[in-house]
């Protein structure tokens, strides 16, 4: 055993000298890679040191961490150990230790029960400490081959879930087991080798791993004849470092070019473009470019804490494209439709003008636009007419560039006006309906026959009214205006049909109704006759009243003459008379009797 560690610790020691990983790994990848380590007791110390220092050197190249390669380590046994998830290690130093550390555990080989701890908690994507969502997911099973078990069904699980499942076998044993569990292409996919030769399958295994989890860490997007966007998956954080983007067009010993063949992609010494940024950006615009020409751009993460590869990428600027390349419509109306172009190039174009007439022969009619826009609404359009629209730029240079389209204005599709149903019968009703009949085809007529299904009916557009026979009772009946293209909205109305006990109720309802405002307008009427009497005996008798009245008041007016003239006489009398009119005193010595 202590002679099995040694070799183990001198085995890991000698794979962490490769100190230079290969331009194709580093940062090339993003994944969740979880090894399923033999660690039974079929497995003999040696054979585990030699696994052990076979992962370490394959794994050594990667770029650890989030956003990146994360690796998890299981061990097959009579219960599975997991060694570290996914979420332990983001440096190669951590992973290389652990490694080190690793102890065999011995026991039955329980394969099946190993992989189905994986499949529901460790690969799971979202679970704790499991797997991360939208990224690839790979089981890379290292056994001596011997007694697996039945795995056909936990694999195949496995892969029907998007896991890629790859396989090293020490032994030569169940050849056709372990050639079902793996992910096509088995030759890329199953490796069968001796333990002693173990390492002449990094490279293979380790590329196989790559192609599965390959990211697309340095991309150009957005790419136009001028300009195109750079983007990159972060590798540095904020105080950590700076990126220093370079970029030029692809030069041979014959000067530029985007189509030699087996010549080295690389940029003029002097004549690239050079960009710094802080470790926190994730882009770039790359600007200025020159049209239908091929560029490489390089992006260079400088940082103390340690070396970090170069990335590149090619791409080609698209030909020189002048305004309006493109004319699009959209939002058509019966009277409107928005008009679109480009690309907008508002430093090569001073001035849009939209020109729009109706085909054929229609008055042309003017609509100009600044060259900041790319869009207008045309207004005023006929309804079901078509039009051709011609977009021309004119350019900085004195050059006109026109495009044009043709634009065909929506019908419009008036709803119905008025609908009525009139019930003859038990079941016939008698349909009247109002409408326009500006471009109207004709009209469709729908309603419920009972358990005959549905009845329809299209009528010429000079058909007002219909009579429907078998109708259902409560039927729902719906007329609609049919046009060139489509039918308008109509109108819907329920067809009542009643019993005679109920119609002979509302026929005596109507009669009282009926008597009951015959009553009322006689009434009315002899209130008025007698209103009228009145006035003619008013009018008959007013004379006489008036007269009374008259005689009254004049009896009135000569007691008041009759008062004032006594009132008169009494002030114009004497005083003698006055006095001689007193009585004579009564003697005191005679008694008045």
């Amino acid at each position: 055993m202590a002679l099995g560690c040694l070799l183990l610790v001198a085995l890991l020691r000698a794979a962490s000298a490769h100190d230079a990983a290969p331009d194709t790994v580093s940062f090339c990848c993003e994944g969740d890679v979880l090894f399923l380590l033999d660690s039974s007791g079929s497995v003999s110390s040696y054979e585990f040191s030699r696994m052990l220092a076979f992962l370490s050197e394959l794994l050594h190249p990667f770029s650890l961490g989030s956003g990146q390669v994360r690796v998890g380590l299981m061990q097959v046994s009579t219960s599975p150990h997991l060694e570290f998830g996914f979420e332990v290690h983001s440096t190669q130093q951590s992973l290389q230790e652990s490694l080190q550390n690793t102890r065999q555990l011995k026991g039955d080989t329980n394969t099946v029960e190993a992989l189905r701890l994986a499949q529901h908690q460790i690969l799971e994507p979202g679970a704790p400490s499991g797997a991360r969502p939208g990224v690839p997911r790979v089981v890379v099973w290292v056994t001596d081959g011997v007694q697996p078990g039945p795995v056909e069904g936990p694999m195949a699980e496995l892969r029907q879930d998007g896991v890629a499942v790859l396989v090293v076998s020490t032994g030569y044993s169940n050849y056709q087991v372990l050639r079902q569990v793996v992910t096509p292409p088995t030759d890329t996919h199953l490796y069968f080798v001796d333990i002693d030769d173990i390492s002449i399958i990094t490279k293979d295994l380790r590329d196989a791993i790559i192609e599965l989890i390959r990211a697309d860490r340095l991309q150009v997007r957005d790419v136009s004849s001028h300009s195109a966007i750079l983007e990159w998956r972060p590798i540095l954080t904020a105080g950590t470092g700076s990126y220093e983007v370079r970029f030029g067009q692809v030069w041979t010993p014959q000067g530029p070019t985007d189509s030699h063949v087996g010549t080295s992609l690389v940029t003029s010494p002097t004549q690239y473009s050079r960009i710094t940024l802080s470790g926190d950006a994730s882009w770039v615009p790359l600007e200025d470019l020159q049209p239908n020409t091929k560029y490489i751009a390089t992006l260079i993460p400088h940082t103390n804490l340690e070396v970090l590869k170069s990335l590149n990428v090619t791409f080609t600027t698209h030909p020189e494209v002048l305004s309006p390349a493109v004319v699009t419509v959209s939002e058509v109306g019966t009277r409107s439709a928005r008009l679109t172009w480009g690309p907008l190039q508002p430093n090569l174009v001073q001035q849009y003008r939209v020109e729009y007439s109706v085909l054929p022969g229609g008055v042309v009619q003017v609509v100009t636009a600044n060259q900041h826009q790319n869009s207008t609404v045309l207004t005023g359009l006929q309804p079901d007419m078509q039009y051709l629209v011609t977009v021309v730029a004119l350019h900085t240079s004195g050059l006109e560039r026109a495009m044009s389209i043709k634009i065909c204005t929506e019908e419009e599709l008036l709803a119905l006006a008025d609908l009525q149903l009139t019930t003859v019968g038990s079941a016939t009703v008698q349909v009247h309906w109002r409408g326009r009949t500006e471009g109207v085809q004709g009209y469709w007529v729908s309603w419920e026959r009972g358990q005959h299904g549905h009845g329809s009916l299209y009528l010429p557009p000079s058909s007002l009214s219909t009579l429907l026979t078998n109708v259902a009772p409560a039927s729902r009946i719906c007329v609609s205006p049919v046009y060139r293209t489509a039918r308008g909205d109509g109108l819907c109305c329920t067809a009542q049909f009643y019993s005679s006990t109920y119609i002979r109720a509302v026929y005596f309802l109507q009669v009282l109704v009926y008597t009951y405002v015959q009553i009322q307008a006689a009434l009315f009427a002899a209130k008025r006759n007698l209103f009228v009497l009145f006035t003619h005996m008013l009018q008959m008798l007013h004379p006489g009243i008036m007269a009374i009245i008259a005689a009254l008041e004049l009896k009135r007016q000569c007691v008041e003459w009759r008062a004032a003239g006594q009132v008169k006489k009494r002030s114009l009398g004497t005083p003698q008379l006055e006095q001689q009119k007193k009585p004579a005193p009564v003697p005191q010595n005679h008694r008045l009797d």
